[in-house]
């Protein structure tokens, strides 16, 4: 399978064309950056094409991808209700195209949000503390957002009441962005990479879901994962949680 890399030369991008160029079942077609042309992905037959860019490049990159027929496995963060219809939009004049929008690549940030959904149905309260690299340019990240989607819409299924909370008063911020039901803290700071706790809590106990990507290279296994898949599932995919059957 031809795979190329948009953004190849970012720290996520770097480590995509450096897994790709190992798996003895893909090929690195093009590693493309800033200035470089999108019709070397004709000109290569790409089949898939991975973007690490950035959010102000990556629907122009989606837009050109798919209406060539090539798949899209997107790490690119800034995907808000509005874009990902106007992406639901694009995929409906070509429905042979499969996309997936990883909030994260990681399999064990995968497993978070999963238990993190189970956790929901037994506690009252819940609260997302995200932890990332100081240059991460946008906040709260596409991991905690999905996260809180995902307790939000457990809570509904269980009917579950507001959560308890009797501050009068605060500082702006103080109590986080809430998505959903969840209040979101962010944190950025050097020394971290990607990081985020899940604090649950009801009378006489917490429980607290965690995850920590060491380096990037945690998110190889998933991208990859992400990309031997993508042809199987046409249209949009929200969450490499849904390609879990083919993690086994």
């Amino acid at each position: 399978m031809k795979v190329a890399v948009l953004g190849a030369k970012g720290k996520m991008g770097t480590e995509a064309v450096s897994a790709i160029s190992a798996a003895t079942d893909l090929t690195l077609s093009a590693s493309l950056d800033l200035g470089d042309s999108l019709e070397e992905l004709i000109k290569t037959n790409t089949e898939v094409v991975v973007d690490f860019t950035n959010p102000d490049s990556v629907m122009k990159n989606l837009e050109f991808a798919i209406n060539n027929g090539i798949h899209v496995v997107v790490g690119t963060t800034g995907f808000d209700q509005k874009r990902l219809a106007q992406l639901k939009e694009l995929l409906s004049k070509n429905p042979k195209v499969g996309a997936l929008i990883a909030p994260n690549f990681g399999l064990g940030a995968v497993l978070m949000m999963q238990f993190s959904q189970t956790a929901a149905k037994y506690f009252e309260s819940a609260e997302i503390i995200e932890l990332h690299h100081a240059n991460k340019v946008d906040a709260p990240s596409g991991t905690a957002i999905r996260t809180a989607e995902m307790i939000t819409d457990s809570r509904k299924l269980t009917k579950k009441p507001a959560m308890p909370d009797s501050t009068k008063s605060a500082l702006p911020g103080s109590r986080g962005s809430k998505v959903g039901d969840v209040p979101i803290h962010s944190v950025r700071s050097h020394g971290y990479v990607a990081h985020q706790e899940v604090i649950f809590g009801d009378m006489g106990e917490t429980l607290t879901i965690r995850h920590d990507s060491i380096n990037r290279a945690g998110f190889m296994p998933g991208l990859l994962i992400g990309i031997r898949n993508v042809k199987k599932y046409p249209g949009l995919t929200v969450g490499l949680e849904n390609y879990m059957e083919d993690m086994k």
